[in-house]
């Protein structure tokens, strides 16, 4: 049985910083691939209630990545990201790059894929430019407890593909 997904304990950058954990019942080739596959992310990208359009995911560095989350409320909220590392099937770093008419605040993602004997162990880490920033995410957002809830979803979607 999945694990629910947990916020880390502080790091040397935690005021700026925001980590999830989960670990999953999937080889870690396989979350690697639902994490840089458009068909699969389509399928669990984003809070509950969410849904994506991917218009573009390039995933190399350098590559770009663009998509629109649909929330749950009718808002559609722009996503511009570049790829800065891509070391399969260990890790994934990632930026968030405003766009005009986005939300201003840019943040950059490392994901860890941790094989634990036919499990994986992931480990998402927003580090945003600011304290002030990330406080503002989760006031507004709740960016804290939709990051939980995406590994909540990635879990139950890969659940459903065994």
């Amino acid at each position: 049985m999945a694990e629910s997904a947990r916020v880390e304990p502080a790091s040397p950058t935690a005021a700026r910083e925001i980590a999830f954990t989960r670990l999953l019942d999937a080889p870690r080739e396989l979350v690697f691939d639902a994490f840089t596959s458009p068909e699969h992310v389509k399928n669990w990208w984003g809070p509950n209630g969410f849904t994506s359009t991917i218009h573009e995911m390039d995933v190399r560095p350098g590559g770009l990545w663009r998509l629109v989350m649909h929330g749950p409320d009718g808002r559609d909220y722009h996503n511009h990201i570049v790829f800065v590392e891509v070391k399969r099937p260990e890790r994934l770093v990632f930026k968030h790059v405003p766009q005009p008419g986005m939300e201003p605040v840019s943040h950059e993602t490392t994901v860890e894929f941790v094989d634990r004997g036919g499990r994986t162990e992931v480990t998402m880490r927003l580090v945003f430019t600011t304290a002030s920033a990330r406080e503002r995410l989760v006031k507004e957002y709740r960016v804290d407890e939709g990051g939980v809830q995406t590994l909540d979803r990635l879990a139950g979607y890969l659940e459903s593909m065994t």
